[in-house]
């Protein structure tokens, strides 16, 4: 009979740890585990990732997993949102209790990870602050990513412009937003293509932990002194998230374009000659650099924990200087190179670090990870 591995995330929005969730329930399967996920409710994008084999649980809220955890066999539970102290000393005493951080836990509660069995990491980065909040039952080993590239939904079509806007419809804004989207969405359609230039991109969820507006604040003007450049932006966030990454592009004028999110990230990496990070310190691994690296296409992110792990210098990309720092210095400089011919890296000639990122390196990671949790 196979071992039971249950997760718990019950994320309504589809983001980087969705895909996590995505490709770590694959090796699991790969290893020879019956896989199990609890999951919200109103989350409705689990049924279009391909987790053919899993079985779904949805529940309406956190309090839930207690009863229905006690209810189930003995089993291994891997976690990716924290549970409350309470949520996590009661499933412990039932199953064997592991949990997969996504963040950096700088001001964040941490008190449940003190009941978990095992804790694992994303990244050495998110190890360190997790160690850094007391907590001994750390797997040395980070586990990392893996490169997934499969759509994001079972039908993607070419590369149109679609809201750039995350709706919350707890909130009135956002809900008057999204009775006025379809009206905003007659208009002619937009289907990408490459403007003349050197062409940066962002691939990413607009959230506040990827810290665009700040960046900006310092690059935009930088980007400004240079009329062939083009800063073309896939991804979408809440209303605050993208006013504020508007204003700070201003100085960019229509040489910034909104395309909203993509179901299909493999599509969007090749028609750019560099993607962009956003700020380190409340990243924890950067999964979009890892899909662009894989996909051939070179990276530009801040020299600093994680990127470091997951950028090869030169290789796969290029790294700069924080440019909260030197006022975007390090960048305007590697910009000029840029400009000026320097060689476009490709980055799948770095096959030792993206070997690291590959699905076959995760699954030995997840096996390693899974034998010391179950023992």
């Amino acid at each position: 009979m196979k071992p039971v591995c249950i997760q718990i995330n019950w994320q309504r929005q589809l983001g980087g740890g969705e895909i996590y969730t995505r490709f770590f329930s694959q090796a699991l399967q790969l290893l020879g585990w019956e896989v199990c996920l609890v999951v919200d409710r109103k989350a409705d994008f689990w049924g279009r990732l391909g987790l053919e084999g899993v079985r779904y649980f949805p529940i309406a809220h956190g309090d839930e997993i207690p009863h229905l955890l006690k209810s189930m066999a003995s089993a291994v539970v891997v976690t990716h949102t924290t549970l409350s102290f309470g949520v996590a000393q009661a499933v412990a005493a039932w199953h064997r209790l592991g949990g997969i951080v996504h963040m950096p836990l700088a001001d964040r509660d941490t008190l449940g990870l003190s009941c978990y069995h095992r804790i694992f990491a994303v990244s050495n980065y998110v190890r360190e602050t997790i160690v850094a909040c007391g907590h001994a039952n750390v797997h040395a080993e980070p586990l990392l990513g893996v490169a997934d590239l499969k759509p994001r939904q079972s039908s993607a079509g070419p590369v149109i412009r679609r809201s750039e806007y995350d709706y919350d419809r707890r909130k009135f804004r956002d809900l008057l937003l999204s009775w006025c989207a379809p009206l905003v969405g007659m208009r002619a359609r937009q289907e990408f293509a490459r403007r003349p230039g050197l062409t940066l991109g962002i691939v990413s969820r607009l959230t506040p932990i990827k810290q665009f507006p700040q960046l900006f604040a310092q690059l935009a003007p930088v980007l400004a002194a240079y009329d062939k450049l083009n800063l073309e932006i896939f991804g979408s966030g809440g209303y605050a998230s993208v006013r504020d990454l508007r204003s700070a592009l201003v100085p960019l004028g229509e040489r910034v374009r909104f395309w909203g999110q993509q179901p299909d990230p493999a599509a969007i990496y090749p028609l750019l000659d560099y993607v962009l990070s956003g700020l380190p310190e409340r990243e924890a691994l950067g999964l979009n650099l890892i899909e662009a690296q894989a996909s051939g296409t070179p990276v530009l992110a801040v020299a600093a924990p994680p990127f470091t792990e997951t950028v090869a210098d030169g290789a796969s990309g290029f790294l700069y200087r924080d440019p909260r720092q030197d006022n975007g210095a390090a960048f305007g400089a590697l910009l000029r190179e840029l400009a000026a011919g320097r060689p476009r890296p490709d980055p799948r000639q770095a096959s030792i670090h993206l070997e690291r990122f590959s699905l076959a390196a995760f699954e030995a990671r997840v096996a390693r990870a899974m034998a010391a949790l179950a023992g």
